[in-house]
């Protein structure tokens, strides 16, 4: 069990999916047998979401991230991005600029990323990826 978990937005968009219909759902299990793991978001995460919810509702965007830590954008998050789009171009296994961002942060501070978008988050070198 991981310690710091930082969790990406279809994971967040599962478990207010779940939390609306009142369902136990894989992503609330999975918290659940986290224990008392750090849950964490990053900038472009909180981003998608307010993309999501709508220009009206910016108190549930609030609700949304307010049980969670916010990780701050640094210089290593960058370098990481950079490191990490080299690699994928040259391969030619480039991911979604906002996944990229998400998993460049997930290695700036050595944090898994929690996700069932795992095709996309695998393919970045040296990223743990925990799904539910």
């Amino acid at each position: 069990m991981a310690e710091q978990l930082i969790l990406e937005t279809t994971f967040l968009m599962d478990l207010e999916r779940a939390r609306q219909a009142l369902q136990e759902r894989a992503c609330a299990q999975f918290l659940a047998s986290q224990g008392a793991a750090r849950l964490y978001l990053c900038h472009t995460t909180i981003g998608e979401l307010a993309c999501g919810v709508g220009a009206y509702e910016r108190a549930k965007l609030e609700r949304l991230v307010a049980p969670f830590h916010v990780l701050d954008h640094t210089l290593e998050v960058d370098w990481q991005y950079a490191q990490a789009f080299r690699h994928l171009r040259r391969c030619g296994e480039l991911i979604a600029a906002n996944d990229l961002w998400i998993a460049a942060t997930a290695l700036a501070y050595r944090m898994p990323v929690v996700t069932r978008n795992i095709a996309q988050y695998e393919r970045v070198p040296g990223l743990e990826v925990l799904t539910y």
